[in-house]
């Protein structure tokens, strides 16, 4: 996720991998540097960036110490609340977001957790700077703001949902394979189909029913289609894959 980032900014960054070579991969491919630890990243960087596994917040917090105060922090951690993440960082700025894959691609959704930054009364400049953090994500997508309750639900939809798509592709494309359809030409045709579909229905301001409803026409081709995905259980699977993501 931090490479998709990084790729979807588009800038030179300043990062660090426990994994070795791979946050000077990353380095090499965007700009900027890779550093021998995640303490010279918060002293070099104007925004740092959390993406490390939610368990690592505390281990993390303590290693970067005196290096993240009075930094502004971006936090991507799944399942990680600002009361947590404040308490980590109780000298710092404090911001909740939850990105999605296709923000390589200045694509998709990001998610901001409601009450983000600077709290109210907070430091002179501090509006200003929360304007620069949350600009800085809405270049990744398409930023929505949501009560933090909400925010791991919102997981379940949208983080995850690269995934999921993938998977819905892919069954299409075995379908049409069963059928004769060679495999490229048929990962062409559906993946091309998802993408101008994605783009109707942003213009269609997001009116699932009405994009189905041009579609199929009552007792044509479409419905029954329609009619077999239901039988299959599809909109049960989507629920029970939610419920599954949440606990």
């Amino acid at each position: 996720m931090a490479r998709a980032l990084a790729r979807g900014w588009g800038r030179p960054v300043v990062c660090f991998d426990p994994v070795r070579g791979r946050a000077a991969e990353l380095a090499e491919e965007v700009g900027g540097e890779a550093l021998a630890s995640n303490v010279e990243v918060a002293q070099r960087a104007q925004l740092l960036v959390l993406a490390h596994k939610p368990a690592q917040l505390a281990q993390v917090a303590e290693e970067l110490g005196e290096a993240a105060s009075g930094r502004a922090i971006a936090s991507i951690l799944a399942a990680t609340k600002l009361e947590n993440l404040r308490s980590a960082y109780p000298q710092s700025t404090v911001y909740r977001f939850l990105p999605s894959l296709p923000v390589e691609v200045r694509r998709g959704a990001v998610v901001e957790a409601r009450g983000s930054g600077s709290p109210a009364g907070g430091e002179a400049g501090g509006s200003q700077i929360d304007e620069s953090v949350r600009s800085l994500f809405a270049e990744l997508g398409t930023l929505v703001v949501l009560d933090e309750g909400l925010v791991d639900v919102a997981m379940g939809l949208m983080s995850c949902a690269p995934a999921y798509v993938a998977l819905v592709a892919e069954a299409q494309i075995d379908a049409g394979v069963r059928r004769g359809i060679p495999a490229a030409q048929g990962a062409e045709l559906v993946v091309e189909t998802l993408a101008g579909t994605a783009e109707l229905l942003r213009r269609r301001g997001y009116d699932t029913v009405a994009v189905r409803r041009e579609v199929a026409s009552p007792g044509g081709l479409t419905a029954r289609g329609l009619d077999a995905l239901e039988r299959g259980g599809v909109r049960a699977a989507f629920s029970d894959a939610l419920d599954a993501v949440l606990r």
